[in-house]
C-alpha cells in the first residue's frame, strides 16, 4: 500500500513539475512565421502562405495550435483545420520535438482583387499529458496585394486602335525614326510595320520596335465607381478597375505619362485614388497597389465635388479617359461640360449582358460600350 502510495505521489509530482516546467519554458526560444510567399499576384492566381514553426530548445512540444484569421476572398486549397464565416479562421495544429524546425505551406487562390493581411495569430500548447493549455497571442505582420487583372476583349482592343489613331492625329504624337528606344512585346495595337523581324526570329514571340517620341503627351484616366442601386453592380465595378489598369498598361507602353483619379476610397489612406501623372517603370506597380487597397464596401466620394476642379482646369495637353458602369445625373452633366470644352475623351461604360442604355445624345460618340458577358 505504501508503495503504491509512493508511486502515485512522485506520478503526481512529475505531473506538477513538468506542467511548472511547461508553462514557464513553452514559448522560450520558439520562433512562429506566418508569412505570404509573395507581395502580389494577380484575381483568379495561385499564391502561397508559408508557416514556419522552429522549437530552439531541448523541450517537445506535443501539441501546437497556431491560429490566425484573413479574408474570406483568400480561398484556400486545404480546407482541413479551417472555417469560413465573414473571415477565413484558420487551426493547424503541430507536434513539433526539441531543436526542430516545421514548414507548412498553404495554397490559395486570389479570389477577388483586394489588400490581405494577417495582424495576429493565436498560439495554444499542451502539456506533455494534454492535461492543461498555455495560450498567448503574437502580433505578425504579412500582406498581400491581389491586383485588378487587366481585361482584355476584341472590342476593347479595337477602341485602343481607335484611341492611339485620334491621338496620334489630334496631338501629333509621332515617332522620332531616329530615336531607338528599345524592343518590347507585340500588342494587338501596334503596327506590323514596327515588328522587329530580327528579335522575333530569336524569341519565337513578335517583338516590335519602341522609338522615342518627339513630343511627350500626358493622359489621365479618370473613374467613377459610384454604386447607389439597390441591386448592385459589382461586376460591373470590378470590371471598371480591370479596364482602368488596361488603359494604363496601354498608354505607358506607349511611352506617355499618364495619371489616375477616382472616387473609390484607398482602405490606407482613407483618401479617394489620386496618382499624379508618371511615365516611370514603377508607375504601373504604384497603381496596381493603390487600385489594389481600394475597397468598394465603403462610400464611394462624390465623383464631381471631387474631381470637377482638377478635370476642368487642367485639361490642357493631354487626352482624357473616363471608365464608369453608372450614368448619375451629376455626371453625365459634368461630361457634358468637358464636351463643351473641346478637349479630346473617350468614356468606357462597362455593363453585364443585357441592352445597352440610352445616353445623352451629346455625348454619343464618345462612349466605348463594353459587355464583358458577350
Amino acid at each position: 500500500m505504501i508503495k503504491i502510495f509512493g508511486i502515485g505521489l512522485i506520478a503526481y509530482l512529475l505531473f506538477i513539475i513538468q506542467r511548472r516546467l511547461y508553462e514557464k519554458l513553452w514559448q522560450k526560444h520558439l520562433r512562429i512565421s506566418v508569412k505570404f510567399a509573395t507581395g502580389h499576384i494577380f484575381e483568379g492566381d495561385q499564391g502561397e502562405l508559408k508557416e514556419v514553426i522552429e522549437n530552439r530548445k531541448r523541450l517537445p512540444l506535443s501539441m501546437l495550435k497556431v491560429k490566425f484569421k484573413t479574408d474570406r476572398h483568400l480561398i484556400f486549397n486545404n480546407d482541413r483545420g479551417s472555417r469560413t464565416t465573414d473571415q477565413y479562421y484558420r487551426n493547424d495544429v503541430f507536434r513539433i520535438g526539441g531543436g526542430e524546425r516545421v514548414t507548412r505551406t498553404l495554397k490559395f487562390t486570389g479570389g477577388k482583387r483586394g489588400y490581405y493581411t494577417i495582424d495576429e495569430i493565436s498560439l495554444v500548447a499542451s502539456d506533455l499529458f494534454f492535461l492543461g493549455q498555455m495560450v498567448t497571442d503574437q502580433p505578425v505582420k504579412t500582406e498581400l496585394y491581389v491586383y485588378p487583372k487587366p481585361y482584355y476583349s476584341n472590342r476593347l482592343r479595337q477602341s485602343f486602335v481607335q484611341l492611339n489613331g485620334e491621338m496620334l492625329t489630334r496631338r501629333h504624337l509621332l515617332e522620332d525614326p531616329f530615336e531607338y528606344r528599345g524592343i518590347r512585346e507585340y500588342q494587338p495595337y501596334d503596327d506590323m510595320r514596327s515588328i522587329n523581324w530580327k528579335a522575333t526570329a530569336k524569341t519565337g514571340d513578335f517583338k516590335v520596335n519602341q522609338r522615342n517620341y518627339t513630343s511627350l503627351k500626358s493622359v489621365r484616366i479618370f473613374f467613377n465607381i459610384q454604386d447607389d442601386n439597390i441591386l448592385k453592380k459589382e461586376d460591373a465595378v470590378e470590371m471598371s478597375l480591370r479596364i482602368v489598369v488596361s488603359l494604363c498598361l496601354f498608354f505607358l507602353q506607349q511611352g506617355m505619362q499618364v495619371s489616375c483619379y477616382g472616387n473609390g476610397v484607398d482602405v490606407q489612406t482613407h483618401q479617394p485614388v489620386s496618382i499624379d501623372g508618371k511615365s516611370s517603370e514603377g508607375q504601373m506597380d504604384f497603381i496596381y497597389r493603390t487600385l489594389a487597397r481600394i475597397d468598394t464596401s465603403q462610400q464611394t466620394a462624390n465623383f464631381v465635388e471631387t474631381f470637377e476642379e482638377k478635370l476642368l482646369q487642367e485639361a490642357k495637353g493631354a487626352f482624357t479617359c473616363f471608365v464608369a458602369p453608372n450614368q448619375y445625373d451629376d455626371f453625365t452633366e459634368l461630361l457634358k461640360e468637358y464636351e463643351g470644352t473641346g478637349n479630346p475623351f473617350t468614356w468606357f461604360y462597362p455593363m453585364s449582358g443585357g441592352q445597352e442604355p440610352e445616353f445623352p445624345p451629346q455625348l454619343q460618340k464618345r462612349i466605348e460600350v463594353i459587355n464583358f458577358d458577350v
